[in-house]
């Protein structure tokens, strides 16, 4: 069975907080956090993967998902010869 794709075409998503985590379950905020997002008004464009798309069922009620037409930054992998210079 092939892959399933999003709607987006691109594989991403603009995920932006539009409410307070305070007050909140801790783990919320600490999926917040894990999405890149700290503050109301925040922005971040995630890959549109299944436990991405998890994480935002869990706090739906904090952020705003969207479809975006840009691809999403690759994580930056910690080289051990750059951090001994």
């Amino acid at each position: 069975m092939a892959p399933r794709r999003s709607v987006a075409g691109e594989g991403s998503l603009v995920v932006t907080q539009v409410r307070s985590a305070i007050g909140g379950k801790p783990k919320h905020r600490a999926t917040l956090r894990a999405l890149g997002l700290s503050k109301i008004g925040g922005s971040r464009v995630v890959e549109d993967r299944p436990e991405i798309r998890g994480m935002l069922s869990k706090v739906a009620h904090l952020v705003e998902v969207r479809a975006s037409t840009k691809k999403a930054p690759k994580p930056a992998h910690t080289d051990a010869t750059k951090e001994a210079e």
